[in-house]
């Protein structure tokens, strides 16, 4: 829950999302779900060329699963809300609070 906790912070924000296609959006986050499903606003390419149908498009909705990364701005990043929510959730695991991650 922490990397939703942390996008939800990131609403109205400008941010970058870069494909596993190689496809890099950027946009406005106007919504994110449990899954990392994303919604943006505003939305444009980097590459109008190569992606000359996505010049209509003005919101878009994309799937966690497809994600490479997202891109930030450092001055949107709330550095004390992450420190304080990493150290919950591992004091949770410590606890026997929360389940660990079996890879």
């Amino acid at each position: 829950m922490l990397f939703y906790s942390f996008f939800r912070t990131l609403v109205n924000k400008e941010v970058v999302v870069e494909l596993k296609n190689d496809l890099v959006i950027h946009g406005k986050l106007h919504s994110v779900d449990q899954f990392l499903n994303i919604k943006l606003d505003d939305v444009r390419v980097d590459d109008d060329a190569k992606y000359p149908h996505l010049l209509s498009v003005k919101n878009c909705f994309i799937r966690g699963s497809v994600v490479r990364f997202v891109r930030v701005s450092a001055e949107d990043v709330d550095i004390g809300f992450l420190q304080d929510a990493t150290r919950r959730e591992y004091n949770d695991l410590r606890s026997g609070g929360g389940k660990p991650t079996q890879r």
